[in-house]
């Protein structure tokens, strides 16, 4: 077949340079979105922030809104017509550097290899249980043998301080004596006693009840619990993992007031001395995007102002621009100008999104707001994106990452969202709310007859909520709240 050429018609969804910035933009954490500003200062002469207390009169804050933008642009004293000499929209599908090549893309997602140096040199390592250990063997007299099975030994606990491996693994990493003899279990059991011996209490445990044996042969040897809690751990730890209250008393002799004491002093005992220490590392901060506040009786949504800086084009810089003036140095103002005005319009077209989406979620979650979990309603992604006039995409980009601080605690956007469960007058209840109510029923119940699973699935029937069985065991693990068999405890 002869090649020819054919015109059609059609459409197809393009992605400019305009559009790549603001959708990277609005899916930044605040973090993030901070160092992307801080970055594109750095690179780009044109933008600087505006001082609250020291306003200067060298440029035009352009950070209101949109139309203040091209407002203050205009206004601006340049010997330029913008739009003759900048195109307002740049090639679809293309890249920031293959028009403003003489503009640096550090501000747009790029950093310069002395930067990620410096941020590596920043970092340093976290401290952990195991450089904790070292430190107190360091300052623990060893012979050069006794050393080397301390270390050996300290190597081998994992992060929740117990020793997962045997006296034979040990062994093996070990030289013989000097008869050839392998080391005898005494002496590495003598090495293990002694790093027992460290902090935090009942570190280096081969299993639990190791672990809490170390723990009470710590307390005083005057406490009256001390030998009791010893026969209980040492002989009946699986009776009373079992909650066989009346098998422990008949077998230990003691009455129900003894056996609660001892019991309780069991339960302040910790069963994973490894994370029980915050050790230092690091963490992640959250900062609001959103503040939620109740004013003249109605709730109020409004932006952060801590989360990003106020922007401005610097008129000094912006003065310089000439439009028959076709020089590198011209050039580059031009395009700094234009790149300027897009990430200042994008910024704004986030902080806009974010407090459009903001304000519908706190329209949907007033009873959570002003009842707690258990007034949240149903509400999913296409429910915000329908009112908003968005994509559910978008609303997901808003959402991520993203918090709100409310009266009742700082919340990521995606907790207000959840699933629906029909109830008997034909209304939804939110599985939020559903488990806020099984968190509550569970620390109402009585101790020593806990709600079971069917027993909790029929008061919520009482309430018109209609739940199967192994949907409330399903809430109920992920609330971390245990069977019924093992939440029975003494009075």
């Amino acid at each position: 077949m002869k090649p020819t050429l054919q015109l059609q018609i059609g459409q197809h969804l393009t992605m400019t340079p305009q559009l790549q910035q603001a959708i990277r933009l609005l899916q930044l954490s605040t973090l993030e979105l901070q160092q992307e500003i801080q970055e594109t200062i750095d690179s780009n002469p044109l933008l600087e922030v505006v001082d609250e207390n020291n306003d200067s009169p060298n440029g035009a804050d352009v950070s209101a809104s949109l139309s203040d933008i091209e407002a203050s642009s205009a206004d601006q004293p340049m010997d330029i017509q913008v739009n003759e000499s900048i195109p307002e929209q740049l090639p679809v599908d293309s890249l920031w550097e293959d028009v403003f090549s003489g503009t640096s893309t550090t501000g747009l997602g790029s950093s310069s290899e002395d930067e990620d140096n410096l941020l590596e040199t920043r970092n340093a390592a976290a401290h952990t249980l195991h450089d904790d250990l070292v430190w107190q063997l360091n300052l623990t007299p060893f012979s050069p043998l006794d050393r080397l099975i301390a270390d050996i030994i300290i190597e081998a606990i994992d992060d929740r301080g117990y020793l997962r491996v045997s006296l034979d693994d040990i062994r093996s990493g070990l030289p013989a004596n000097e008869d050839g003899s392998p080391i005898e279990d005494a002496e590495i059991e003598a090495v293990l006693h002694r790093i027992q011996q460290f902090d935090p209490p009942g570190v280096a445990a081969r299993d639990l009840g190791e672990c809490l044996l170390i723990q009470i042969n710590q307390w005083e040897e005057d406490n009256p619990l001390r030998p009791l809690a010893q026969e209980l751990v040492r002989h009946h730890l699986d009776i009373l993992a079992q909650h066989d209250y009346p098998a422990l008393i008949k077998r230990m002799k003691i009455n129900e007031s003894e056996l609660k004491s001892v019991v309780q002093a069991i339960q302040t005992l910790n069963p994973s001395p490894g994370a029980g220490i915050e050790y230092s590392q690091d963490n992640d901060y959250v900062t609001p995007d959103v503040i939620v506040s109740k004013k003249n009786k109605r709730w109020t949504v409004e932006l952060n102002p801590e989360i990003a800086p106020r922007l401005r084009i610097n008129t000094s810089y912006s003065a310089m621009i000439r439009r028959a003036d076709s020089s590198s140095d011209n050039n580059f103002l031009k395009n700094s100008l234009q790149e300027a005005r897009w990430f200042i319009k994008s910024l704004q077209s986030r902080h806009e999104t974010l407090l459009k989406v903001a304000h519908c979620i706190v329209e949907h979650q007033r009873g959570f707001l002003e009842s707690g979990p258990e007034g949240m309603k149903p509400l999913v992604l296409r429910d915000i994106a329908e009112e908003v006039g968005m994509h559910e995409s978008t609303i997901s980009r808003v959402t991520t990452q993203k918090f709100m601080l409310t009266p009742r605690g700082l919340y990521e956007l995606k907790f207000f969202f959840s699933s629906h469960v029909s109830t008997n007058t034909g209304g939804e209840c939110s599985s939020t709310a559903i488990r806020a109510m099984i968190r509550t029923l569970v620390a109402q119940e009585d101790r020593r007859k806990p709600l079971s699973d069917n027993k909790i699935a029929d008061l919520l029937e009482t309430r018109g909520i209609s739940v199967a069985r192994r949907t409330i065991a399903k809430y109920r693990e992920s609330l971390n709240i245990a069977p019924s068999s093992e939440r029975k405890r003494l009075l």
